[in-house]
């Protein structure tokens, strides 16, 4: 995975991300009668919405955006604390995903915890086939709220 590299979000990143959450949203979106022009305005608002939340949540947060040779490709957003990392969000454009570049980057931010003797720990909705890429990564299940699956790796 030598041509993976991470860069810090910047506001000129704002279109991309845009189109990479449009694309974890168009399965879903696809299943609507609505034109391509309301799934977009759609798929903004939730973008939006996330971005806000997340925010607000994590004001320390670090964003990052994943590049493949210069290429921008997905997005890892985590919260680091004294005792844990958070994977807040990690995802893909299509193309790139079942390649091993989630797992590699999994396998870096678990190496990184184990270092620094801290848990890592993320959610997932429980219908998310990323949730067999974490369980294959050692995550597992420790509580749930009947949408989402909370996982730790130890």
């Amino acid at each position: 995975m030598n041509h993976i590299s991470l860069q810090p979000f910047k506001q000129s990143h704002l279109p991309f991300l845009e189109k990479l959450y449009y694309s974890t949203r168009e399965e879903e979106l696809s299943r609507t009668n609505w034109s391509e022009q309301q799934k977009q305005q759609f798929a903004l608002m939730q973008f939006l919405a996330q971005k806000t939340g997340y925010e607000k949540k994590f004001p320390n947060g670090l964003e990052q955006i994943i590049y493949f040779k210069k290429i921008p490709i997905g997005r890892l957003y985590i919260n680091e604390t004294e005792n844990s990392i958070h994977i807040i969000d990690i995802s893909l454009l299509p193309q790139y995903q079942n390649k091993g570049i989630g797992t590699f980057l999994l396998h870096q931010l678990i190496n990184t915890a184990r270092k620094s003797h801290r848990s890592i720990t993320l959610q997932v909705i429980k219908t998310n086939h990323a949730k067999n890429l974490y369980a294959r990564a050692g995550f597992v299940t420790i509580s749930n709220d009947g949408a989402r699956d909370y996982m730790e790796c130890r």
